[in-house]
């Protein structure tokens, strides 16, 4: 079974961090592709690598150059997203810079209506898709966590969580103001595997972190593809006091489930503990564009157990 307890995701995966480290605090001398994220002024190199393709394609096409050909295609290569990933930002800025993170919106109010809406973004599954919101209404905590997890028990690319409301405020209050990060991943004898994650708040009652191989966004940029998704949906937030967690990974993308829970308790680590001063630094600094922003620092970070 892939799923997985929290409170706070920590707990239940604990053990899946002594795995890695060996039960001791290790340090990772390789860091992999990292710079580029650190200083956020690489430029994508997609269209240079495939520049003479696109070229001769522009030529086929009777179009000027490659700016033309990517303009004509943008609006299919976008729809074609929203189909795959549901609601994922395809600002062309986002080839090249990260884009600002927005400005903290006012509290959301969390629906407790339980069926999607017909604005909701194609491709997306609200939690109606997955339980009977209003039967589990009038279940006690205890046996919505129960449910929640025997739902996700048959699919060994499944990821599962339930999660406490005051654990979950925190985390997305700190995801709003920094929607994008990097965590690292540690491969033994092969220094740490940065990955880059980032959050949309699709819909009133759903939010996703989305993570990808640094590698692959630094190659692709807005076209890359995220190797696990993970959605939490606030439905029962404000009735029964619970946010409902809901991931899978993608297979033939070089993640095991266990290393996709290392990277939620390492999310876990950062957006959640609001007490920590260096984490709270290091997502700054990495929002801001910070040349003060150290990957070793991160790598110090991500391997303290609490």
């Amino acid at each position: 079974m892939a799923s997985f307890r929290v409170p706070a995701l920590r707990h239940a995966s604990a053990k899946t961090a002594f795995q890695y480290l060996g039960g001791t605090q290790r340090r990772w001398a390789q860091v992999h592709d990292v710079r580029f994220l650190v200083t956020h002024r690489e430029p994508d190199r997609v269209t240079e690598k495939y520049k003479a393709k696109l070229q001769q394609k522009a030529k086929q096409e009777g179009l000027k150059d490659v700016e033309e050909l990517k303009a004509v295609y943008h609006d299919k290569i976008r729809n074609e997203r929203k189909k795959a990933f549901g609601s994922i930002p395809t600002s062309p800025a986002c080839s090249s810079n990260f884009p600002p993170p927005p400005s903290p919106p006012h509290p959301s109010q969390h629906s407790t209506t339980p069926s999607s809406h017909p604005s909701d973004p194609p491709g997306l599954k609200t939690l109606s898709s997955y339980i009977d919101i209003r039967k589990t209404l009038e279940l006690p905590q205890k046996e919505i966590e129960y449910i929640w997890r025997l739902r996700h028990a048959s699919d060994p690319q499944s990821l599962c969580a339930v999660i406490p409301k005051s654990t979950y405020n925190r985390i997305e209050s700190t995801a709003r103001q920094h929607p994008q990060f990097i965590l690292p991943l540690p491969r033994e004898g092969q220094g740490a595997e940065i990955h880059f994650l980032q959050w949309t708040f699709p819909t009133p009652t759903t939010t996703t972190v989305l993570f990808t191989h640094l590698a692959e966004f630094k190659l692709r940029g807005e076209y890359a593809q995220p190797h696990t998704t993970v959605t939490h949906h606030l439905d029962l937030a404000d009735p029964k006091g619970l946010v409902l967690l809901q991931g899978s990974i993608v297979d033939g993308r070089g993640i095991t489930v266990e290393e996709a829970k290392w990277l939620l308790m390492c999310l876990q680590k950062f957006y959640g503990g609001g007490d920590k001063v260096e984490r709270r630094k290091l997502l700054e600094q990495f929002s801001h564009g910070d040349g003060d922003f150290k990957v070793e620092q991160l790598l110090e970070e991500a391997e303290k157990i609490v």
